[in-house]
């Protein structure tokens, strides 16, 4: 075989294993997003009048609890993926397992010692919401549990293996589920009880869920502990690696993924601490009305757009240990190849899912946070479903830094965007109200995703006249889905029903519709082929579309 056909085969396992390892991932982060979309209809309609000031304070919460648990794994999954991942490409998988046990030592103490700074440091970040107090301390018994689940699932990646990770991230949901709903419904509901303390208890079910994704876990490394031995028995055991040395690799990875990892929260939290303040100085409104936008623009927009950019988390996760392996071997061909297939295969997902939630933002706001402000809460989904094209973009690009060893340069990126988000926060937030803080996002990573992707062209070449060409596809399909599913939502809009059931079926009509029109104007032109391989063709023969 030939170098360059060695190449190319390379190149072609590399894909294979991309969209592989992103149905996976896809799979599990879909529906473990669509779980933690669904329970907002039943718990909403527990909370009753208070199911505004309840997600907000869920949101806040949530909000710093996420930055903390990001400081608490400190990286280290992303990390450990990627460096099991070049040490397997020179089959050193002795040093990987090495690793792996190095690095969860670090997660268990991050652990520990983030988890105690939460708890004791609650009253410290409420921003002079006392209600955030036990919310906070329930939600830090979950940061004790994460990052050792975190940590077995970035080994599980290193070696390709997404499975466990898919399986363990919806169990992990489902459990967390579970246990909201039903503390939400005995303390709302059997016992009349307070509403905050209803909110906390459904935060601690991030620890409950948790446990159940960590055992998950457990099950599938004691299936295979065989394999991995026997890939350790015959590695080439000639590297001898230290072990203050592989503290230092996990370390100096791992940093600058707080860093990248934390960006749309970074994010969120400038808006939770910056919008009260700012509103107040543009008008007389109350504590509790100011509660409400946030809630609107910050938790409730947010839980639902997730969802669509959980598809280019997923994308991320998948493409950073094949990008290593490359970067590795030092193929430049192979890299600039595997970003543009990583380009394709978000804009793939990603533009028909935003562009059609924004076509049924009015019943499917509905559907799960009933009529109340409707018509605002209808233009700030629309609007933030635009929006996540933009966070699922960096997303995905800060996952390609990483994967080729640039972290710094992606935090350096990553900063500017942000101080271009706090200069125009301000002004936006004032003139524009709770649209403001989604503008200023956009415009802040819009920045970053630009600078990012300049340098990735500049240094390995981005074949952009294969992207333009694929893109007008992509595009012109997604349009499409986008017009059909809007037509539908007007047309039963025309009920002016406010009923969840109508809206519901409005929903799943619009989105069947739209969504077969997608996959048939994909399939049909062959578009799904040159972006997913040829194993598409099997689906084009069920659908009998020729």
């Amino acid at each position: 075989m030939s170098a360059r056909d060695n190449t190319e085969s390379q190149t072609t396992s590399a894909q294979d294993q991309m969209v592989a390892g992103s149905a996976w991932m896809t799979a599990g982060s879909i529906f473990s997003r669509i779980l933690g979309a669904v329970y907002i209809i039943p718990w909403n309609i527990w909370f009753g009048a208070f199911y505004l000031q309840g997600n907000a304070l869920y949101g806040k919460g949530y909000n710093i609890y996420s930055f903390f648990l990001i400081a608490a794994i400190a990286g280290v999954p992303s990390a450990i993926a990627k460096q099991v991942a070049h040490y397997n490409a020179l089959n050193e998988y002795g040093v990987s397992v090495r690793l792996y046990k190095r690095g969860l030592e670090i997660a268990i103490a991050t652990g520990i010692g983030i988890a105690a700074l939460m708890y004791f440091g609650a009253p410290l970040f409420t921003g002079g919401d006392e209600h955030l107090i036990p919310v906070l301390h329930s939600l830090s018994w979950a940061i004790l549990i994460i990052p050792t689940m975190s940590l077995t699932r970035g080994y599980f990646q290193g070696f390709q293996q997404m499975a466990p990770s898919a399986i363990s991230q919806f169990v992990e949901q489902l459990i967390r589920v579970i246990y909201m709903l039903l503390t939400a419904f005995i303390i709302m509901r059997v016992m009349k009880g307070n509403w905050v303390t209803a909110v906390s208890q459904s935060t601690f079910a991030a620890a409950v869920g948790a446990l159940g994704g960590l055992l998950i876990l457990g099950v599938y490394y004691w299936r295979r502990r065989r394999e991995f031995q026997d890939l350790v028995a015959n590695s080439n055991n000639e590297l001898v690696v230290p072990a203050s040395q592989l503290y230092r690799e996990i370390i100096a990875q791992a940093v600058p993924f707080v860093v990248l990892g934390a960006g749309i929260t970074i994010f969120q939290l400038i808006d939770q601490y910056t919008f009260a303040p700012i509103m107040h100085m543009a008008g007389n409104y109350s504590a509790e009305h100011l509660n409400d936008l946030f809630a609107l623009f910050g938790v409730n927009a947010n839980k639902l757009i997730m969802i669509t950019i959980s598809l280019a988390s997923a994308l991320a996760v998948t493409v950073v240990p094949l990008l290593s392996e490359a970067y590795t071997r030092g193929n430049k061909r192979e890299i600039s190849g595997q970003l543009t297939n990583a380009f394709l295969m978000f804009e793939f997902v990603m533009l028909p899912s935003a562009l059609g939630m924004s076509a049924v933002s009015r019943p499917l706001n509905i559907i799960f946070y009933g009529p109340t402000q409707e018509k605002l809460a209808s233009s700030i989904l629309a609007f933030s479903s635009y929006l996540s094209i933009l966070l699922g973009l960096y997303t995905v690009v800060a996952a390609l830094m990483q994967g080729i060893s640039q972290n710094k340069r992606a935090v350096r990126y990553f900063a500017v965007g942000t101080i271009v988000k706090f200069v125009v926060q301000w002004p936006l937030v004032y003139f524009l109200g709770a649209f403001g803080p989604l503008v200023a996002t956009g415009i802040g990573l819009f920045v970053t995703c630009y600078l990012i992707i300049h340098s990735l062209d500049v240094q390995f070449g981005i074949n952009y006249a294969q992207i333009a060409k694929r893109t007008n596809g992509i595009l012109m399909a997604a349009l499409g889905t986008f017009a059909l599913a809007r037509a539908i939502t007007l047309i039963g809009g025309l009920m002016g029903s406010e009923s969840r059931t109508i809206n519901f079926l409005i929903t799943i009509v619009a989105a069947l519709v739209g969504g077969y029109f997608y996959v048939y104007m994909v399939l049909k032109s062959r578009l799904a082929d040159d972006i997913l391989g040829s194993r598409v063709a099997g689906l084009r023969r069920r659908l009998h579309i020729h």
